[in-house]
């Protein structure tokens, strides 16, 4: 993967398994991409707490990982998930964080 381009972070794109619906977009350095490998759910890095962080470790709503692509400059992961819990994934509670649409 290539790291080098938004100061050693890559954006994840999170998209259900089943429906291919676009749940949210993330961003993984290399320690988070390597922990979602290994735990098998979706762990981020958050730019606002400089620090790693698996979804749905607080609401419970984890993404369970079915499997991870690799856009072909290597700078980008769609990671399609299992969606776990209530299935909301937004954390204003929504099912997605794409759920306004632009006016």
């Amino acid at each position: 993967m290539d790291y080098s381009k938004l100061d050693g972070l890559i954006p994840a794109v999170i998209q259900d398994a089943e429906s291919a619906e676009v749940l949210m977009v993330g961003f993984m350095n290399e320690q988070a991409l390597a922990e979602t490998r290994r735990t098998g759910y979706a762990t981020f890095f958050s730019r606002t707490r400089g620090k790693l962080w698996t979804k749905g470790e607080t609401s419970g709503n984890r993404l369970e990982v079915q499997a991870i692509l690799v856009d072909c400059d290597d700078d980008t992961v769609l990671v399609k998930v299992k969606r776990l819990g209530d299935g909301n994934v937004c954390h204003t509670g929504e099912r997605t964080c794409f759920f306004r649409t632009l006016t």
